[in-house]
């Protein structure tokens, strides 16, 4: 089992990360492909006239602020454009891939966060009213079906929390989580970057491998500016959980999934 996530992050070629998954799906490699949709997300919320909002939390952390109508932008852009987008571009390339979200069949379940805390102008502050939280339980009976019907599952936040309300989570969690439940050979994360950088944004300043020991330490977790703060604290996750090998490679390449399987980008192992 091969676990991809493909981030939503601008200048991502999701048609070549369509092609290479499904020769990979059609070579008999088992595969589940999570994706993301952020920069889609704040332009389709500027557009209707409520732009995104950022928290940092204390750990350094940033999440999108999600309320009600931040959430059901997040649903359109998820779950309806980016998500089907990524099935046409698999299913032009002959995988029969099935779009679904973690609402589906209660696929990606969590608890929704009463609170949240984040960080203003120096002080620790807490917000309310948010629709985040955690994903605790994968349905793998659900993802099991579809695997032995031969079909590819594409899969997206948002999660659903225990009372039946959907909720923003983290996509990159989400794919430590389903590496683990599976116990994946690897699991890939595709973003538009090469990998982890050790000079941020100088890609020539690419960390070809990072000790398994060593991923939790402060010279590595450093490194990891914006977004790439959560992945690295995806593969902590999914190195805890046995998952044999996690990188981070290259969404803008042609064949990003081989390439990265191949040790191209960052390799933890």
């Amino acid at each position: 089992m091969i676990v991809v996530k493909v981030g939503g992050a601008e200048g991502i070629d999701y048609r070549a990360v369509a092609k290479d998954a499904a020769a990979l799906w059609k070579e008999g490699v088992r595969l589940l492909l999570v994706h993301g949709g952020s920069a889609l997300t704040n332009q389709v919320a500027e557009a209707l006239g409520h732009p995104p909002r950022f928290l940092t939390h204390p750990g350094g952390q940033v999440s999108r602020l999600t309320d009600r109508k931040t959430l059901d932008i997040f649903l359109m852009v998820y779950c309806g454009l980016t998500n089907k987008r990524l099935v046409e571009l698999l299913q032009q390339e002959g995988a029969n891939a099935v779009g679904l979200s973690g609402v589906d069949g209660r696929l990606l379940e969590g608890r929704r966060k009463t609170a949240v805390k984040y960080v203003e102008d120096g002080k620790v502050k807490i917000h309310r009213g948010d629709y985040t939280g955690t994903v605790e339980r994968v349905n793998r009976a659900l993802l099991d079906l579809l695997l032995e019907a031969g079909y590819l599952p594409v899969i997206t936040p948002p999660a659903i929390s225990h009372e039946g309300e959907a909720i923003n989570t983290d996509g990159d969690q989400v794919a430590a989580l389903l590496a683990t439940a599976y116990g994946a050979e690897a699991l890939v994360y595709l973003s538009n970057v090469p990998g982890l950088l050790a000079n941020y944004p100088d890609e020539a300043s690419l960390v070809r491998e990072i000790p398994v020991e060593q991923v939790e330490s402060p010279e590595y977790l450093a490194l990891a500016q914006g977004r790439m703060k959560r992945k690295v604290m995806g593969a902590v996750e999914a190195v805890r959980g046995g998952v044999k090998r996690v990188i981070f490679a290259d969404a803008r390449v042609e064949n990003p999934i081989r390439r990265a399987l191949a040790g191209e980008g960052t390799v933890v192992r």
